[in-house]
C-alpha cells in the first residue's frame, strides 16, 4: 500500500499549500481537500472510494467537483465512506440541489454517480489486495473521526483533525503493527485557546498525546497553518523530540 500526499495544509496560499487529501495507491482517497484538484483526469477516473474524517470545507471540498468532474465516464460510483453523522451533514448541507446537485440520484437513484456507505467507530472496510481501512474514534467541533489503514502486517494511523483524545490513544495503542502516525497540529502553543476552543491540539497537547502512545511509529505532523508553521514545528521539535515528528508535505509517499 503507497499512501500518497496530495495536500496537508490547514490553510491554503500557494503550490504547497493544499488542504488535506492521502492518496492511498490510485484508487482510494482519505478526505479530498483541494489537493485532489491537481490529480489529472485519468487519475480522477480512477478513485472508487473516499474515506471522510468530517465535514469542514477543507477535508471535502473536491468531492463535489470530483463526481461532476468524472461520473459520466464511468461505470461504477464513487463511494463515499463516513459516520453517519457525517454522511448526514454531505447529504444536506452539500448534495441538496442548493450547493450542488445531488449525485446520489444522478442519473438515477438506480444507477448513481456517488454512493454514501455508513461506517462506525471499530468498522473496517475490507478493500482489493488485503488492505483494509478502520474507522478510529477523534475529537473535534464536528462529528469526526480517524482511520487506520492496514496492509501485510503494518499499519499507518490519519488523526483527521481532533483534539487530545483518550479514546483514540487507546485506539492507537491496540495497534500491534503501527509504522507511521499522521497527526494534526495545527496550532504553536501562544494559540492554545484557539486550538481548546476548536478542538485542535497545539505542540504542547500533541507531547501529553504522544506520551501515552506505547509504539514508537514514525509521526508525521499535518494541518499547519502556515503563517504560524516554522513556530509550530519548533515547539513539536523542542516538546516532542524523543519521536523526531517531522512536517507532512505534499507529494511525499509513505509505503506499507
Amino acid at each position: 500500500m503507497k499512501i500518497r500526499v496530495l495536500g496537508c495544509s490547514g490553510g491554503i496560499g500557494g503550490r504547497s499549500q493544499r488542504t488535506t487529501a492521502l492518496l492511498v495507491d490510485h484508487d482510494v482517497l482519505i478526505d479530498a481537500g483541494t489537493g485532489v484538484g491537481d490529480l489529472e483526469f485519468e487519475e480522477l477516473l480512477c478513485i472508487d472510494h473516499i474515506f471522510v474524517t468530517h465535514a469542514h470545507l477543507d477535508h471535502i471540498a473536491m468531492i463535489p467537483l470530483l463526481v461532476d468532474t468524472v461520473g459520466d465516464a464511468r461505470s461504477m460510483p464513487i463511494v463515499v465512506h463516513g459516520s453517519p453523522e457525517t454522511l448526514r451533514i454531505l447529504r444536506s448541507h452539500i448534495f441538496n440541489w442548493l450547493v450542488w446537485p445531488d449525485f446520489s440520484s444522478i442519473p438515477d437513484r438506480g444507477n448513481p454517480f456517488l454512493r454514501f456507505q455508513e461506517m462506525r467507530v471499530g468498522e473496517t472496510a475490507r478493500l482489493g489486495g488485503g488492505r483494509q481501512v478502520t474507522m478510529l474514534p477523534a475529537l473535534h467541533t464536528v462529528p469526526a473521526v480517524a482511520y487506520q489503514l492496514a496492509e501485510s502486517g503494518r499499519s499507518l494511523v490519519f488523526s483527521g483533525d481532533t483534539a487530545y483524545s483518550d479514546a483514540l490513544i487507546s485506539a492507537i495503542n491496540e495497534i500491534p503493527d503501527l509504522r507511521y502516525l499522521i497527526i494534526e497540529t495545527a496550532f504553536p502553543d501562544a494559540q492554545q485557546d484557539l486550538a481548546l476552543a476548536s478542538r485542535h491540539l497545539c505542540p504542547s497537547l500533541l507531547a501529553l498525546f504522544l506520551e501515552k502512545v506505547r509504539a514508537k511509529p514514525e509521526v508525521w505532523i499535518t494541518h499547519l497553518k502556515p503563517s504560524r508553521a516554522q513556530t509550530t514545528l519548533q515547539e513539536i521539535a523542542d516538546s516532542c523530540g524523543q519521536f523526531e515528528p517531522k512536517a507532512l508535505y505534499n507529494g511525499l509517499e509513505l509505503v506499507l
